[in-house]
Formats: C-alpha cells, sequence, structure tokens
C-alpha cells in the first residue's frame, strides 16, 4: 500500500508567519501523498473581540452560536484556508483547500444538548443543561475516503479546514484534531496511513522542563504506566488516548512533535512516535 501522511497544524504555527513559512516548506519537500488538517489559531478570537463578540467557553470548549459560526466559518474556511493554499502553491505544491462541504468531504452530526455530569462528585455545572451551539460531532462514516482518494490521484494535496456540514445545508465548527484522526482512520482502509501531530512541545517529554528528554517510541501497552508515574500526564494524557484509538483502528503509527522539526520525520527522528 501507498503511504499517506496527514498532518495536523496548531494555531502556533498559524499565528506565526515565520513559523508558518517555514512549516510549509518542510511539508511541502516530505515526500509522498499527503493531507494537511488546520484550525484557526488566535485570529478567529481576534476578530470575535473586535465586532463585540464574546467567546463563551464551557469546561474549556467553545460554544459556537450563529455568531461565532459565521466568524469561523470566514476565518478558518477563508482568509486562513486560502492563505496557506496560496502559500503552498507558491512552494510548488498543488494544493486544494475544502471545507467538509466541499465534494461533501466530512459530514458531521450537531451535537445534542445534554446535561453536565461529573461522575459522583456534584461539580459547579452538574446539572446544568449544556448546549454547545453549531458544533459537529464525527462517526466511522464521516469521512468520504473516495473524494480524498480521487483528489490525491489527481495529484492534488487537500487543505482542510475546521469546517464540516451535515448534509442539510448547516456548517458546523468540528475539532481539528478530530478531524485528523478521523481522516486517518478512513483513509487507511487504502493507504498505510500515519498521523501526525505538530504543536509548540518536542514531543512526550519526561521532564517537561527539558526539551531534551523526548520519548522517540511509546507503545500502546506502555500508555498506563507511563501514566502512573507522571511522565505522561494533564493535557498530553488525551492527546496519547486518541493517538491509540487511531492506532487501534488501522493508522499505522501517529507522531507528536514540534512544527519546527518536521523535516526529521523523513529520517524518523520526529517527536515522539506511538506504535500498537
Amino acid at each position: 500500500m501507498k503511504q499517506l501522511t496527514i498532518i495536523k497544524i496548531g494555531g502556533n504555527v498559524i499565528d506565526n508567519s515565520e513559523n508558518l513559512h517555514q512549516f510549509l516548506l518542510d511539508f511541502t519537500a516530505l515526500p509522498g501523498d499527503k493531507i494537511l488538517v488546520h484550525g484557526g489559531g488566535k485570529i478567529a478570537t481576534e476578530l470575535s473581540e473586535s465586532l463585540g463578540i464574546e467567546a463563551k467557553m464551557v469546561e474549556g470548549r467553545r460554544i459556537t452560536d450563529i455568531e461565532t459560526l459565521r466568524i469561523v466559518t470566514m476565518v478558518y474556511a477563508g482568509l486562513i484556508n486560502k492563505n496557506m493554499v496560496a502559500q503552498l502553491q507558491a512552494k510548488g505544491s498543488n494544493a486544494i483547500g475544502l471545507s467538509g462541504a466541499d465534494g461533501n468531504v466530512i459530514k458531521a452530526t450537531k451535537r445534542p444538548v445534554k446535561a453536565v455530569t461529573y461522575g459522583n462528585e456534584p461539580g459547579p455545572l452538574a446539572g446544568s443543561v449544556i448546549d454547545y451551539g453549531y458544533v459537529g460531532d464525527l462517526d466511522e462514516n464521516s469521512v468520504s475516503s473516495a473524494t480524498l482518494h480521487n483528489l490525491l490521484n489527481a495529484g492534488l494535496v487537500p487543505v482542510l479546514c475546521a469546517i464540516t456540514h451535515d448534509g442539510n445545508s448547516q456548517l458546523l465548527n468540528t475539532n481539528a484534531d478530530t478531524i485528523a484522526s478521523s481522516v486517518a482512520v478512513a483513509m487507511s482502509s487504502l493507504y498505510e496511513t500515519r498521523l501526525v501531530y505538530c504543536f509548540e512541545k518536542k514531543g512526550v517529554l519526561k521532564d517537561v522542563s527539558d526539551d531534551a528528554s523526548v520519548v522517540r517510541e511509546i507503545k500502546a501497552g506502555e500508555f498506563e504506566g507511563l501514566k502512573a508515574d507522571g511522565t505522561v500526564q494533564g493535557g498530553m494524557i488525551p492527546k496519547l488516548l486518541n493517538a491509540f484509538e487511531a492506532i487501534k483502528k488501522g493508522v499505522s503509527a501517529v507522531y507528536i512533535g514540534k512544527a519546527d522539526e518536521l523535516a526529521e520525520l523523513a529520517d524518523g527522528t520526529f517527536g515522539t512516535k506511538m506504535l500498537k
């Protein structure tokens, strides 16, 4: 099977023009078929504030009301996506920018309104009903692998933003990490897929204050032990849980590392590699 690399970049790359320029050069230089997935960085929040629209968060998750949806659609699917595609074209990568609605490539389901629970412990929002608004959730049938496969066969590089649709004309805001994982899983029946998350750290670190302490490989069976001894903690726990879930569903390997070291992916020294 041919190899396919799905790379997700975060705001630390998007928000810095110099970092973005270098990342896109390294991305273009990667051999083989590839797909890029991105969110919106700080630009959507800054635009919201300039328009007097307050960002609403519950337990760290953004509420996407209709005004926020309009802004993130303009920023994610418009400004950021098309700027990135234009830069990739200038670097010799024949990119095509897509939202989930384009080519019906990603169809989501609007997140249902639900009560907040905290297990057996009553939290500050216990009993509250939360409506996340126009947020899209994905399942195993959300991604059109055939559409992406056809684009790749045509020599195009898909650049996917964090906007999806529900098939009934409604756009939805969907987590970019989730999109990247879902795309990798969906494409694993057609390619040997590897999923790469680029963020601000060099990978999983034995010592969070020492960038040289990167754990180069983690197997699924080692995860609980690393969590117990504190090597994996905080926000890294859900990242790794998602990584191993993707591997369980057919992705060959997941990498987590620093965006400005993406070139090292070619020789196998990039960040931390998660394996079965």
